[in-house]
């Protein structure tokens, strides 16, 4: 996936243009989502700058940090829901027993083999999360894009992007040991994030056109006019 994914010669579009495709996928492990995905990412992002007004790049982090979902779209090779959304985890070690179903891992070849089994696996206490491979999903997708694209947020947005659907680390803690001083820092923020990405929708819907202006500032800020997908 990431070999195939990382070519990013899908299409050439904006930040915004891609917000706007969004509206085409509904992600059907969100628990309390009825409305387009752009509601989504704008009530997420408003509801971070009420309470964060001077985290200019956590708006917009907010705002584009599910963008990944394309992925679902025809045009993006039309993946399946359970290759795109949901939880993520780390492969190449233990499955933590916190990871959401982690009973049917019992199923999966890596969970016998004593290369993959251990607490550490391939890796080593401290080895940090960049070189932890992750089940594939959009929000490595994402991050990807974002990266190739030389964003110029700050790594904490880029750790929220890359991250945000990796529950055992945020929600319960697990893999804590393969992380370094850089992601010990840029965790505080992603859990800050988490508080305002699940559960956190509201009844109040958001004037797209009101709020579009300063988003798009934000996006001009620190993406490219046009990235490549």
């Amino acid at each position: 996936m990431r070999e195939e994914y990382g070519k990013l010669n899908r299409v050439e579009m904006s930040i915004w243009e891609c917000c706007e495709l969004l509206n085409d996928v509904v992600d059907e492990s969100d628990p309390d989502l009825d409305e387009p995905q752009i509601e989504h990412l704008l009530q997420t992002a408003e509801a971070i700058r009420k309470d964060y007004p001077d985290e200019d790049w956590l708006h917009l982090t907010g705002l584009i940090h599910d963008l990944g979902k394309v992925l679902n779209l025809p045009s993006f090779g039309g993946l399946p829901q359970w290759a795109v959304v949901g939880d993520t985890f780390p492969v190449g070690c233990a499955f933590d027993e916190s990871i959401v179903h982690h009973k049917y891992f019992k199923e999966n070849p890596d969970y016998s083999n004593p290369a993959f089994n251990t607490e550490y696996g391939v890796y080593s206490e401290g080895c940090g999360l960049d070189n932890v491979m992750m089940s594939w999903g959009h929000d490595d997708y994402m991050y990807l894009v974002a990266n190739e694209n030389k964003t110029t947020l700050p790594s904490a947005a880029l750790f929220i992007i890359r991250y945000h659907s990796f529950h055992a680390l945020h929600k319960s803690e697990a893999y804590k040991n393969l992380m370094n001083e850089e992601d010990v820092e840029n965790l505080k923020w992603l859990q800050i994030f988490s508080k305002y990405d699940l559960y956190s929708k509201s009844k109040v819907r958001i004037d797209v056109e009101k709020v579009k202006p300063y988003y798009l500032s934000l996006i001009e800020k620190y993406f490219p006019a046009k990235l490549k997908w």
